[in-house]
């Protein structure tokens, strides 16, 4: 299992869909985020299992919502990381994850 970062654009989109789905009715917010983190968990125990959708960043997609988590992975052996890049409504483009790349500075 590889160590995980989150980086704050992505931790803003988690705060962001828990509470908009906590507003459409209580406790969903939470349900939401218990599904993210059990799909983290599944990218950090086997990462390759998810497709690679450009420029080294897999997609991992959630049951119950209609997001997608875009992940990297960085570094080798005991410094191995798995950064999530963005935490996105499957409806948005996949290009917010780029354009994130480039304003954050690069991939890890």
């Amino acid at each position: 299992m590889s160590r995980l970062l989150v980086r704050p654009s992505a931790e803003l989109d988690i705060r962001e869909a828990a509470d908009w789905y906590e507003g459409e009715e209580d406790g969903l917010g939470g349900q939401f985020v218990d599904e993210l983190w059990h799909i983290v968990r599944r990218i950090s125990e086997l990462p390759s299992q998810f497709p690679d959708v450009g420029r080294g960043v897999r997609r991992a997609l959630l049951k119950r919502f209609p997001y997608a988590v875009y992940f990297l992975l960085c570094g080798e052996g005991n410094e191995r990381a798995t950064v999530i890049l963005a935490v996105l409504h499957q409806r948005r483009s996949p290009s917010v994850w780029k354009k994130r790349d480039r304003d954050e500075g690069g991939m890890g």
